[in-house]
């Protein structure tokens, strides 16, 4: 059953099922349901009581000055009602008073914090679905969520969520994509298949391509799968763990414990110097004017404590909370919110930034950077740069004119028609609706435009210009109004492409007329490189020509993918199949004789054969542009920057190498890790290189491993802050010295956890407010020297009043 150290994803669907005790076609009977749910509980996240009010305003009086400062105004009280002949009313409960004011009020403000740190416990129960779709005694049905146990056989669907973790049984499409960032890192969706991994794969969430995990989104397609773990047993479960985990270990700030340090020296001093104080003057005890030797030693020791009174620093707190308070203004006008105030002065002692890549090094924003058409033969390439790193279809195409080649034209209709995905504009920006891969591609045909048609390149400019709204998608709309889609061959795990049925609508489109010969219909193609090219028999030309592909055009094509691929770039190919038989003449009836062939998806590879090449484009996603320079400030004053993605190692070190964490020729053999390599090693060679002053990447990073990594720095005395945005990022923002989440693309989970939020996701920002976070913590320095100083002069002359004996007058 299940958490009994069966691995599920190394394991046929059949042998699952068979452990599980249950058929796909019957799912379990709702008594054995029932049985189940008694030994594992609910499918739902553990509901943690909050800490108990009273407990909360107890912790805020937990600390030494505060208790030196509650110790004083409780003796002062004392002696007011005592002695309350001497200062007529309320004059006499002044000095407590006040005490007592600043130490409340602390304290709320403390409580109001410590209560809001709960929120990121309850955000990860918003994670999860309220329904899922599960099979019941033979029959689908529509259950809570809550409800499932190990053994479910369970439909998911695009637009679901996944209510538990599951092993993916059987697929009713031809692929199943997710959408795991926010538990992964990995920038991209990832396919989905049924078959059994090789023994020995790594037991990470990114290998675990059979397996869904509960809380992630499912972007298409349409499968069964078997409940393996629900609940606290789930991936999601497991983070929540953390951060419960996480919450318990918090630390003082840095400032705290100095001032801890301080009070618990200022205790002892005051105790010394009252006792000494109190001593030396015993003889005046006896003086008639007290009246009493009682009346004496109750005279001095008033003394004593008014000595105790004037070395504490009783406006400490205030200065620290005003300075603190007019930090988070400041920082908020530079775009980062501070949901916690002692962070603000944490950041100015913060030593190491530690930072997702997806987001907050990069765009999050994929781009198209290259692509490459063949010029006047088949083993002549062109290659085109591509400026831009956002969504805006604006930037300049550097390399041949592109109304040179017919070629552009091609592939820029292959891009944009092999595309499910669109570009808005809203709220003056543009934004993607689909895959990111797929939008690159719709902004890259904007970016080429009409190249060789001028009136309407000028008609799309002037309107880009007045209405960018509008705009957004000129080209691909124009595009697909010339190109009628018939058909959609879906992609699958085996071909590795995609492809869709055209039909020629607009004749006197430039581009429509030369994708098509004495064939009405055109099969356009995208897809992996490696395959696609394995399966072209001609190539086009930069005029339009068709050639035969020979070996030595092949060897040149794929040279230029192995290029591409050594730069970490996502390389996509484009072919098109003109001559497509019974498919030349289908016009999307269901009725027509071709259609049968759409209807079985193994038909897809034959029909997508003898292809024509036309072109490749590679994109990433791209450095923000301000990063590389705010790095070298780091650098400057003394913080490193570590590197920790979910993404695989390759692309973690290219991007790393962009924006300055490596530079050339470094030596990566002690600086770059996956988080499993990392953590296989000695724990003696883990804190060597943690602690050899470098810049570092982690890549195939889990959840455990950011924890465990932000854990190990602050063992080894560094100040640390977390950057991150997803639900995995949480137990390290809340492990970390500071977490801080971004704010527009980071999920409420990581928010709530974080103890300061980027209002605009950008690095820059980190390093603006570790500015100014220094400058406060100087700030603060200089104030309590200051307090500290007019103190002691108070303390000199109580004392040395004391010590000359000076009788009462």
């Amino acid at each position: 059953m299940a958490d009994d150290g069966f691995r599920y994803e190394l394991e046929t669907p059949e042998a699952v099922l068979k452990h599980l005790g249950v058929t796909e076609e019957q799912g379990l009977s709702t008594a054995e349901a029932e049985k189940r749910r008694a030994v594992h509980g609910y499918n739902e996240l553990d509901k943690e009581e909050g800490t108990p009010l009273w407990k909360l305003v107890l912790e805020q009086f937990d600390d030494a000055l505060v208790k030196i400062l509650l110790g004083a105004a409780v003796v002062s009280f004392a002696l007011a009602v005592f002695e309350g002949g001497e200062e007529e009313g309320i004059g006499a409960f002044v000095e407590p008073l006040v005490i007592l004011v600043i130490l409340v009020l602390n304290a709320i403000v403390g409580v109001w914090q410590e209560s809001n740190a709960e929120a990121a416990l309850e955000a990860l129960k918003d994670l999860q679905p309220e329904n899922a779709r599960v099979m019941r005694d033979g029959e689908m049905v529509t259950l809570p969520a809550r409800e499932l146990v190990p053994g479910d056989v369970v439909e998911i669907r695009v637009g679901d969520k996944v209510p538990a973790d599951l092993r993916l049984l059987s697929m009713k499409t031809t692929a199943i994509r997710v959408e795991q960032a926010q538990m992964t890192g990995e920038s991209t969706s990832v396919n989905k298949d049924i078959d059994a991994l090789p023994q020995g794969t790594e037991n990470i969430i990114q290998a675990k391509t059979n397996m869904l995990f509960a809380a992630t989104v499912v972007v298409n397609g349409l499968g069964h799968g078997v409940v393996t773990e629900v609940g606290m047993k789930t991936e999601i479960g497991k983070i929540q763990q953390s951060v419960q985990d996480a919450s318990k270990e918090e630390e003082d700030t840095p400032l705290t414990k100095k001032l801890d340090e301080f009070g618990e020296l200022l205790s002892k001093v005051i105790a010394v110097i009252c006792i000494v104080v109190w001593i030396i003057n015993y003889k005046n005890f006896f003086d008639p004017i007290y009246g009493s030797v009682f009346k004496g030693c109750i005279y001095y020791f008033k003394i004593a404590v008014a000595l105790a009174v004037a070395a504490i620093p009783e406006g400490l707190p205030a200065v620290i909370t005003t300075c603190l308070a007019l930090g988070t203004r400041k920082m908020a006008k530079k775009n980062a919110i501070v949901r916690k105030l002692p962070s603000v002065e944490t950041l100015g002692c913060t030593t190491v930034i530690c930072s997702d890549k997806t987001g907050t090094l990069t765009t999050n924003e994929m781009s198209c950077v290259t692509f490459t058409h063949l010029g006047k033969s088949e083993t002549e390439l062109v290659t085109y740069d591509v400026e831009g790193h956002t969504y805006a279809p604006v930037g300049k195409i550097e390399g041949a004119p592109l109304g040179q080649f017919k070629a552009v034209d091609s592939l820029a209709t292959v891009c944009s028609l092999c595309n499910e995905s669109a570009i808005e504009y809203r709220d003056g920006k543009y934004v993607r609706i689909g895959e990111p891969t797929e939008a690159a591609l719709k902004v890259l045909v904007e970016k080429i435009g009409f190249p060789q048609d001028g009136a309407k390149q000028a008609e799309m400019q002037s309107l880009r210009a007045s209405n960018p709204e509008k705009a957004v998608q000129f080209c691909n709309e124009y595009l697909e109004a010339q190109n009628k889609k018939l058909a959609v061959l879906e992609f699958s795990r085996d071909r590795k492409s995609m492809s869709v049925l055209c039909t020629k609508s607009g004749a006197s489109s430039q581009r429509a007329t030369r994708s098509s010969t004495s064939h009405q219909n055109v099969l356009l193609v995208k897809g992996a490189p490696e395959g696609l090219i394995d399966r072209c028999t001609h190539v086009e030309l930069g005029d339009g020509t068709v050639k035969p592909l020979t070996d030595a055009g092949r060897q040149v094509l794929l040279t230029q993918v192995s290029s591409l691929a050594r730069k970490s770039l996502r390389c996509l190919a484009f072919a098109k199949k003109e001559d497509v038989g019974d498919l030349g003449s289908y016009d999307g009836d269901r009725h027509h004789p071709a259609h049968k062939q759409l209807e079985r998806t193994e038909n897809f590879a034959a029909i997508e054969s003898s292809l024509t090449f036309i072109g490749l484009a590679s994109m990433l996603d791209p450095p923000r542009p301000e990063v590389r320079p705010m790095i070298e400030t780091c650098h400057t004053a003394g913080i490193r920057v570590i590197c920790i993605t979910g993404d695989n190692k390759l692309t973690a070190e290219s991007i790393c190498h962009k924006i300055g964490i490596f530079k050339e020729g470094d030596d990566l053999s002690t600086r770059s890790f996956t988080g499993a390599e990392f953590f296989a090693l000695p724990i003696e060679k883990r804190n060597q290189y943690l602690s050899d002053g470098h810049g570092m990447v982690f890549s195939r990073t889990e959840p455990k491993h950011k924890q465990q990594l932000v854990k190990m720095l602050k063992q080894l005395g560094e100040v640390a802050a977390m950057t991150g945005d997803g639900v995995n990022d949480a137990p390290a923002l809340k492990q970390a010295d500071i977490g801080i989440a971004m704010g527009i693309t980071g999920t409420e989970v990581a928010k709530e956890a974080a103890d300061m939020v980027l209002a605009d996701d950008n690095f820059a920002t980190i390093v603006a407010a570790v500015e100014e976070g220094r400058a406060i913590y100087n700030n603060m320095q200089a104030f309590i020297r200051y307090l500290i100083s007019s103190n002691i002069g108070e303390v000199a002359a109580i004392f040395l009043t004391a010590a000359w004996v000076c009788p009462r007058v």
